[in-house]
């Protein structure tokens, strides 16, 4: 619903980090800027973008009236494992079990993170069926490369 409702700078990932952070609409609304810098991947000028929309009366009345029209504002809090904590993937090629966002799911709650580019950041890089230039950009960098095994003890 946050992504639906068009506020400058909040794309897929920040809606999902702020919902997991927040847990409600209305405790987002409630936030002020420096609480919701503390949401994993809210900067201060997203974080003011957010505040600021939700100081417009009008905007207010928006998420009242859809509220009305019996839409859900609630999520679950995510509770973030750290077995992969500060560790960034990339995901590539078919995977023979998992989907893409299966194992992005599972990443993501065992405290990594995904990145759609290889980078010198990168910490692994996971290799299914016609990867293509990412897997030849990590072997370039020296990057971790895993396949879906590799990534699964990882996470077990």
């Amino acid at each position: 619903m946050l992504l639906g409702l068009g506020i400058r700078h909040v794309g897929e990932r920040t809606a999902q980090d702020l919902a997991a952070s927040f847990g409600s609409m209305d405790a987002i609304m409630a936030a002020d800027a420096g609480a919701l810098v503390q949401a994993e991947g809210i900067g201060p000028i997203v974080a003011q973008t957010i505040y600021d929309y939700f100081q417009l009366e009008k905007n207010r009345v928006l998420v009242e009236a859809l509220r009305k029209a019996g839409l859900q504002f609630t999520a679950e809090k995510k509770v973030v494992g750290d077995a992969l904590a500060g560790q960034t993937f990339v995901l590539t090629g078919t995977l023979p079990t998992l989907t893409r966002d299966e194992a992005k799911a599972r990443i993501e709650a065992a405290g990594g993170k995904v990145s759609g580019s290889v980078s010198k950041k990168t910490s692994h890089v996971v290799s299914g069926e016609e990867a293509g230039s990412k897997l030849e950009k990590a072997r370039e960098l020296g990057v971790s490369i895993l396949d879906e095994q590799g990534l699964l003890q990882l996470l077990a």
